[in-house]
């Protein structure tokens, strides 16, 4: 008895992506950021196929008030500020020799609150055109206030998000 099984893959043609909300208020970056990239790779989907960008929208609410894990520090702005954060670096580089520039985490969150939790999630998609692309339906927004109401985002399911 032979028995056939068909697999399906999926095409960017016939893709739809959905669009996600989440609150990220006093969430751990790296727990956050592993959810998100899964997200938006579209693993946590049964059509997930490796070579096609089959990954949803997300929209992340109070991207400012992520948290590393660590001993909590007081702070007059950051309420969940922590040692962890405190020595977290962050380099860039121009290009040039001697160019290196290394930033603290307070620091980055002091200048652009969003980078920190972009970042995170940066470092765990592909590094190719297809990352980008997912990379770029990441929408960061510092607030609870989105512009994004046209596409009907609704809440992120419970088993996606970091427990």
């Amino acid at each position: 008895m032979i028995v056939v099984s068909k697999t399906t893959i999926e095409k960017n043609e016939t893709f739809k992506p959905s669009w996600y909300t989440v609150d990220a208020d006093n969430q751990i970056v790296g727990r956050l950021a592993s959810k998100l990239a899964m997200v938006l790779m579209g693993k946590h989907k049964p059509v997930y196929t490796p070579h096609v960008d089959t990954g949803d929208y997300v929209i992340v609410l109070n991207a400012h008030l992520v948290r590393f894990s660590g001993r909590e520090l007081a702070h007059n702005e950051h309420p969940y500020l922590t040692e962890k954060m405190m020595k977290k670096e962050y380099d860039s580089y121009s290009g040039f020799p001697g160019g290196r520039k290394v930033q603290t985490g307070l620091q980055v969150w002091q200048r652009h609150p969003e980078k920190i939790l972009h970042e995170a999630v940066r470092r765990m998609l592909p590094k190719n055109k297809l990352g980008v692309k997912m990379l770029k339906k990441l929408k960061l927004v510092c607030g609870n206030e989105h512009g994004y109401q046209a596409q009907q985002p609704v809440e992120l399911p419970g088993h996606l998000l970091p427990k």
